[in-house]
């Protein structure tokens, strides 16, 4: 009886394995299945790239291109600001106080939108299947806020900028009172504020759960919202003054700058008696040129990296109001997102370029590291 027992047990210990085996054998033909899904996918890619339009074709490309060009803008974007940021906050670049202020606050601008849009928006966005989890992260319309107030500063800061510069080469009773490192602390301040006060209406447009595609608000939003006027003018009044105002500031002050440094330049000439012919160095004339320079390269810049995203967004914003004269390619949106971004990352160039104290200081900068380290090692 016990043995029949035992037998008994044996038999049903291996009709578990069974079932385990089982189990084995149909996890193997998921692993098939998904295998043949991943072929038949690839090969539907192939054929629907080959019927798409030539259009649609470039786009397919550009997608592919952000999942390589992304990442290396990311880690180039954060370390030229970090550096930016070290070597103007040292103060030995040969800069004012008061200038030395707003280059800083826009490196710091430039590395919020790095981490809040480039890394935290776009990445995922193009790694779509590697950050899936955010789907249940119901933190969306936080983001949007920091994320636009972030890039309101940026784009701000840049505007106060070339207001300083416009002060302090064309308004010399106004220079003294206005170019101060305490002004230029005050007008940062204000600026921020504003920024944070003007976009918590996001907070309210939009809802907590992302959607991980590449649209101006690119949360999940309700119907009502995308259809409602009112919400549509708010939206829309966000792209006119971010950077719709700034361009058109900017483009202002730069012409006036260029008409004051052009009335000047002719009058400091006749006053020094050289009319006509070679005129000797004038370190005065030397000193503003430098700055123009450094001024235009910067507002240049911003305007040219900055136009396709601004001409899109107004333009969808005002396709989904009811004006459908002509609805613009997804394509000059993904484009426009790459030089945006990618404007984020060359001021610190510009200034290298244009400053020799700052290249030297920069430079200095990056020995540092491993100066400290051979002192350390040597100790």
């Amino acid at each position: 009886m016990g043995r029949n027992l035992r037998t008994i047990d044996w038999n049903i210990s291996t009709m578990d394995r069974n079932p385990g085996t089982t189990d084995w054998n149909i996890s193997t033909m998921d692993r098939n299945l998904r295998t043949t899904d991943w072929n038949i996918s690839t090969m539907v890619l192939y054929l629907l790239y080959d019927s798409l339009a030539f259009e649609d074709r470039i786009l397919y490309v550009i997608l592919g291109l952000q999942v390589i060009y992304y990442p290396p803008l990311a880690a180039v974007g954060v370390s030229v600001n970090l550096l930016a940021i070290v070597t103007l906050s040292r103060g030995k670049c040969g800069l004012s106080k008061c200038v030395t202020r707003y280059l800083v606050a826009m490196a710091a601008g430039d590395l919020m939108v790095i981490i809040f849009d480039l890394i935290l928006r776009q990445i995922p966005i193009a790694y779509e299947s590697h950050f899936r989890f955010l789907y249940s992260i119901p933190v969306c319309n936080i983001h949007a806020v920091l994320l636009f107030a972030a890039t309101d500063c940026s784009v701000w800061f840049t505007v106060t900028f070339t207001f300083d510069r416009f002060v302090a080469i064309c308004c010399e009773k106004l220079k003294t009172k206005y170019c101060t490192e305490r002004t230029a602390a005050v007008v940062l301040g204000t600026v921020i504020l504003l920024s944070c006060l003007k976009n918590i209406s996001w907070y309210f447009m939009l809802t907590g759960w992302y959607q991980l595609h590449n649209t101006p608000w690119f949360c999940l939003l309700t119907i009502s919202v995308l259809e409602s006027r009112v919400w549509g003018v708010i939206e829309l009044l966000q792209y006119i003054l971010t950077p719709g105002v700034p361009f058109v500031l900017i483009l202002l002050l730069n012409a006036f700058t260029v008409r004051c440094i052009l009335v000047a330049s002719r009058a400091r000439r006749r006053l020094r008696g050289h009319s006509s012919g070679e005129s000797p160095r004038d370190p005065e004339m030397e000193s503003r040129r430098k700055s123009i320079i450094l001024l235009f390269l910067i507002s240049g810049n911003f305007i040219l990296l900055w136009v396709l995203l601004l001409v899109h967004s107004i333009w969808n914003r005002m396709f989904y109001l009811g004006f459908e004269s002509v609805f613009l390619s997804q394509l000059i949106l993904e484009l426009g997102y790459m030089l945006q971004l990618l404007s984020c990352c060359t001021n610190t160039f510009i200034y290298a370029v244009t400053q020799t104290k700052f290249r030297e200081q920069l430079k200095n900068v990056v020995k540092y590291p491993f100066i400290a380290s051979v002192q350390i090692i040597k100790s």
